[in-house]
């Protein structure tokens, strides 16, 4: 791994705080059993996607089931958030997240190129309640996460071109 860029969080629902730790990667050689969460950011053509939820815009992804290998995850969230699929797709990064009396968990991002399977109807868990084709270099507008997320989207759009 890289250089290691961190960051404390506080929910602004729960006010549980938690200590980020992001880490650029071209492997995850991590323990899959602590991949709680993926994340693609995900590009068709030039253009980024975004998803909307109660909490705002956000990069399509969530939780990872039970036996789920990262990229079937990865590939089932994408699927359920907009409706695109996942012609290639590569790691970028590992966040791990702290949180106290807990175990630390893993947070994947991945860059992906996708292609839609048809129109959005809606997202299964109701969460998602649309999507949005931006220019990368947008993202700001909709969501900021620091410097974490600067590094996140940086490395997403170096690498879009050669997945």
């Amino acid at each position: 791994m890289e250089e290691t860029l961190t960051a404390n969080y506080v929910d602004p629902q729960s006010g549980e705080e938690a200590k980020f730790e992001y880490s650029n990667v071209d492997s995850f050689e991590i323990d899959v059993n602590k991949v709680v969460q993926v994340y693609g950011i995900c590009f068709m053509g030039e253009k980024m996607i975004i998803v909307k939820s109660k909490n705002g815009w956000s990069l399509p992804g969530g939780s990872r089931e039970k036996g789920e290998s990262i990229e079937t995850a990865l590939r089932r969230e994408i699927q359920e958030e907009t409706n695109m699929e996942i012609l290639n797709w590569r790691p970028i990064g590992v966040q791990t997240v702290f949180q106290k009396g807990k175990e630390p968990f893993y947070q994947i991002r991945a860059v992906c190129k996708v292609h839609p399977f048809g129109p959005f109807v809606s997202d299964p868990d109701g969460d998602i309640t649309k999507f949005k084709f931006i220019d990368s270099s947008e993202f700001k507008k909709y969501f900021d996460w620091g410097e974490i997320g600067e590094e996140i989207i940086k490395r997403a759009i170096l690498l879009r071109h050669i997945i």
